[in-house]
């Protein structure tokens, strides 16, 4: 047991031991910490940050901010997708909108609504809207596929709507709505930190992003960098546990 965990726990380090002393190679072939600082640069630098108050509010209220998104990105997302399903009207009304927000840039977005929230408020509107139409689309797939026969099966025994949607189709949805929550995560994560960096709130992982740029602080840009990343893979690992608790137990 001991030997299989020992070559598991090294088959995990090999990939970042290579690209670390990648990393290392790199910034001593630039020789400047401005374009290229070292890993120990940054590592010393992420342990300065993390000495501060500052460093851990600003990646609470951050992580608060695109929680914020993707809750009512979801709820939007799934009362939207059965609206379009179930109603003509919601179909022709909702979702030529939804796609044409699907096709637009995130930047596009960003600058919108800049122009009509609160500066604070835009990292969770901004998660929001990337939220959304990925869900959509991923349960109007699901909506679509149900199995008739279970559906026929259902009008024969004279099930009520709450009852259909409860048995039939909330177990069928289950698939779609967590490989639709996972992408959808990871894009509110990259685009809330962006809206926070192009209109930095007070306390955010974006704005001081910005401020260590606009100062030339390279480490702290690669710092707050690796804090993104291991936050980013923390929580889509804890989200992941979350919609797929079988599959996580039996690896």
């Amino acid at each position: 047991m001991c030997l299989k965990r020992g070559r598991t726990l090294l088959q995990y380090a090999i990939s970042p031991a290579v690209w670390l002393g990648v990393w290392q190679l790199a910034s001593m072939a630039v020789g400047m910490d401005l374009l290229l600082p070292s890993p120990m640069a940054v590592a010393a630098s992420l342990w300065k940050l993390a000495g501060t108050p500052q460093f851990w509010l600003s990646a609470l209220f951050t992580l608060g901010r695109v929680c914020q998104g993707v809750l009512g990105g979801v709820a939007l997302g799934s009362a939207l997708a059965l609206l379009t399903h179930f109603t003509v009207w919601g179909e022709r009304i909702f979702a030529p909108a939804i796609r044409v927000m699907r096709a637009t840039p995130v930047v596009s977005f960003i600058l919108l609504v800049y122009l009509w929230v609160d500066r604070a408020t835009i990292p969770a509107v901004v998660a929001g809207l990337m939220v959304l139409p990925i869900l959509w689309g991923n349960l109007t797939v699901g909506l679509e596929s149900v199995d008739r026969q279970l559906l026929e099966l259902a009008r024969a025994y004279r099930f009520g709507r709450w009852k259909t949607l409860r048995l039939i189709y909330l177990p069928s949805l289950r698939t779609h709505f967590a490989s639709g929550l996972l992408n959808a995560f990871g894009l509110a994560w990259k685009s809330g930190v962006a809206a926070e960096v192009i209109c930095p709130p007070a306390l955010a992982i974006g704005s001081r992003i910005q401020q260590a740029k606009v100062a030339l602080e390279t480490p702290e840009l690669f710092a707050w960098t690796l804090v993104i990343v291991a936050l980013s893979l923390g929580l889509e690992g804890i989200l992941r546990r979350v919609v797929h608790p079988r599959e996580e137990r039996g690896q």
